[in-house]
């Protein structure tokens, strides 16, 4: 199962514009505390944006950056640049100008579209860019004398579309460049061959649409068969969630572990009714299996765990709807094919933990501007990931961790992730993460950061005992940090560089 692409291919035209064809443009395409939007609406409004885009000198294929919090804007000005042939480079509102500054300079973005409460952010970085262009801040009255009406650009499949950022923890983010044709084939062998996305369905999504899984499971893929989503430019916060899913009683919820967490460990768990959700879809981190449990106790709904990358944009191995097997990621969406590789590449058998392999047509064109990264990563029709999987006999792929993250303890491979979970498992944990340590000796050794459930903290011998009895005895964290919160990446995800740093100071004699 893939996408046959046609031609010529836009995806404006195939997630908005279409549905105006279909006779759809009176269905309720977002919904907003402050009101709602229908598909003719967003179009409308979407070809003010593309018009004023074009009066600021925006041209095809040129590079327009975006910054905006979820928002009808954020939609509008998103297709309004896909209608003329841009690209946009999907980015973070809230970094600092020194991020921003990288950014101007790293895409040479033509324009930048901004929310008001960023503009001095974004024009001191621009004034230091003599590669920026045009900045458009919305409500400024920029897009309001344009006109409504606006032609798409025929785009061919494979032209750019978006740019998306990779979630590596150290480093610069590299740009990853998505065709118009990847959208499309994952809305069609993911959202509607496994979610089953309809008409009727209403999203709600905990990560903001800057980060591609939102973007997809929370715009696109709702777009496509004429449903609505709920957007909202808040911080989502555990009570501001569960206040929008009881305002706006979605029928799929796209959440993140950190949240999963957050949501069955608050307060008023039992009081609080997601009886209006069909099933709700985690990624971003590995789903330890003892929160998943938890989530099903709590709510009874299917939670489906699964696992994709920038790379190949979106969920390309997943859970099924009725069929979940927590602690494992499901099986191989249809449509992409993934193998279990030694270091050189030759598949291992059911089993064994190895690198994870995939192709499929959402594969990216590459890496912006980093050649030895694409040398690696992007191997004919493979992408080469950095992520240790597991296959089952039954096809079930069980996530072990990061290449990177893996460590090598008394001479056995110890995964992170394993670690965790069992912390998790301890009533005054509410967070937990394993970084490697190189001791004196030369030797890795497995530290634990923890973020207590309650304000009291257990021992760190009392920690090292639970793991030792329910885990081989190599595998205990040798030292156990407490903290208030766990540093994290531009994506949310926890950043085990910073940990690892911050284990070595406080490890120092």
């Amino acid at each position: 199962m893939s996408f046959d692409a046609p031609d010529q291919l836009n995806i404006a035209d195939f997630f908005l514009d279409a549905r105006i064809r279909e006779g759809r443009g009176h269905r309720v395409a977002l919904r907003t505390d402050e009101g709602r939007l229908t598909y003719a609406e967003v179009q409308a409004l979407a070809n003010r944006y593309g018009n004023s885009l074009l009066r600021a000198g925006v041209r095809p294929e040129q590079r327009v950056m975006l910054a905006l919090p979820d928002s009808p804007d954020y939609v509008a000005a998103l297709f309004g640049a896909l209608k003329i042939g841009a690209v946009v480079v999907m980015c973070n509102p809230h970094l600092k100008a020194s991020e921003v500054r990288y950014l101007f300079g790293y895409s040479r973005a033509a324009a930048a579209v901004v929310h008001p409460e960023v503009e001095a952010t974004f024009r001191e970085a621009a004034s230091a860019s003599s590669l920026m262009g045009e900045l458009l801040v919305v409500g400024d009255g920029t897009v309001g004398d344009a006109s409504d009406a606006l032609d798409t650009f025929p785009t061919h499949p494979d032209d750019p579309a978006l740019w998306l950022f990779s979630g590596g923890t150290t480093g610069r983010p590299k740009g990853v460049v998505q065709s118009h044709r990847s959208f499309v084939n994952t809305t069609e062998c993911y959202a509607k061959g496994v979610i089953g996305y309809t008409e009727d369905d209403v999203t709600l999504s905990v990560p903001k649409l800057y980060f591609g899984y939102a973007t997809g499971s929370n715009l696109f893929f709702p777009f496509s068969v004429g449903a609505s989503a709920v957007l909202f430019p808040e911080r989502c916060e555990t009570e501001v969630l569960f206040d929008k899913i009881a305002r706006h009683r979605p029928t799929i919820l796209v959440n993140v572990p950190t949240m999963v967490n957050h949501m069955v460990t608050h307060p008023s768990v039992q009081d609080r009714d997601l009886s209006s959700l069909r099933l709700a879809t985690s990624a971003g981190e590995a789903l330890p299996v003892e929160m998943h449990e938890r989530w099903n106790e709590a709510f009874g709904v299917d939670l489906l765990d699964g696992l994709g990358t920038a790379e190949m944009w979106h969920i390309f191995i997943s859970n099924r709807p009725g069929d979940v097997r927590p602690g494992t990621l499901g099986t191989v969406v249809p449509g992409f094919e993934v193998r279990v590789c030694d270091d050189e590449g030759v598949p291992l058998p059911d089993g064994e933990v190895g690198t994870m392999w995939v192709r499929g047509d959402s594969r990216a064109t590459g890496y912006w501007q980093h050649y030895e990264q694409n040398r690696h990563a992007f191997r004919g029709e493979w992408y080469v990931s950095g992520d240790m999987i597991r296959r089952d006999p039954d096809g079930s792929i069980t996530y072990c961790g990061r290449a990177d993250d893996m460590l090598k303890v008394s001479g056995k491979w110890v995964s992170p992730k394993e670690v965790e979970n069992c912390l998790l498992g301890h009533p005054d944990v509410a967070e937990a993460a394993v970084v490697g340590v190189v001791d004196s000796s030369g030797l890795t050794k497995p530290y634990a950061f923890i973020v207590p459930a309650s304000a009291g903290r257990p021992a760190e011998s009392e920690i090292q005992a639970f793991v030792k009895e329910r885990l081989a005895p190599h595998k205990y964290p040798r030292r156990v940090f407490f903290e208030d919160d766990l540093p994290r990446t531009h994506l949310g995800k926890v950043d085990r560089g910073k940990l690892r740093a911050s284990a070595e100071t406080l490890s120092e004699p």
